[in-house]
């Protein structure tokens, strides 16, 4: 195992989570008049509902079904009697059902902004940046799945569960659970790291404010009187 190996999937990722963490908060404490969406409706509305429905259900449910499948201890699925194979045949429909809503949304949101010269106009050096990234990084995993599909026993997936695993449990050996893995994974890998990287300094940040936000659904109504 190469040191370029385990800085990058052994150190890096305490980086990049004490960067996201403690860049949000930082920014979140100086900067709040910059927390925000940058919402671009009123300047054009163009395809943008359904580009943004599409983007962000794909998303939240890449995020969401990453976690669970990576953090959930192998014993859990063996004790529920899933097989690997059969676990990882599921999380690459899954992913690539996600994958493809967010990638279609994606490109439209792109197409939207870049062909309006008023949005070209407002979109600054940081929204391309987050943009393109997540572009490569939904690309690498959609192509992940292709490659996975030539070999559905599951081992590669518990490989990397490990690795998630001691990694968040703060155990040092983590790296050395996907130094095999095929570089494409890594790759992906590495860029989806990234991401939380330059999350604190991108409107990313208003995801923050949409997990704040949650309890608004149940508050209680909101009584008006009339005159």
């Amino acid at each position: 195992m190469s040191y370029l190996h385990q800085f990058a999937f052994g150190i890096y990722p305490y980086i990049a989570l004490a960067i996201f963490l403690l860049g949000s908060l930082i920014r979140f404490d100086r900067e709040q008049y910059t927390w925000k969406s940058d919402s671009s409706q009123l300047l054009h509305r163009g395809s943008l509902r359904v580009g943004s429905i599409l983007f962000h259900v794909g998303i939240i449910g890449l995020f969401f079904g990453h976690a669970a499948g990576l953090l959930t201890p192998v014993w859990v699925w063996d004790t529920l009697g899933v097989e690997h194979g059969t676990k990882q045949v599921v999380a690459m429909v899954a992913g690539g059902v996600m994958g493809s809503l967010c990638m279609i949304g994606l490109l439209i949101l792109l197409a939207r902004r870049f062909s309006n010269d008023r949005l070209r106009a407002v979109t600054t050096f940081k929204d391309k940046v987050v943009m393109l990234w997540i572009l490569v990084t939904l690309s690498l995993g959609l192509c992940s799945i292709v490659l996975s599909a030539s070999h559905t026993d599951g081992h590669l997936m518990v490989q990397f569960m490990s690795w998630a695993q001691h990694v968040v449990t703060f155990r040092g050996d983590a790296a050395q659970f996907i130094d095999e893995a095929p570089l494409l994974f890594k790759l992906h890998l590495f860029m989806g790291m990234s991401l939380f990287v330059i999350f604190p300094f991108t409107r990313l940040v208003h995801i923050w404010s949409g997990f704040a936000s949650v309890g608004y659904l149940g508050r209680a109504y909101q009584l008006v009187r009339p005159r």
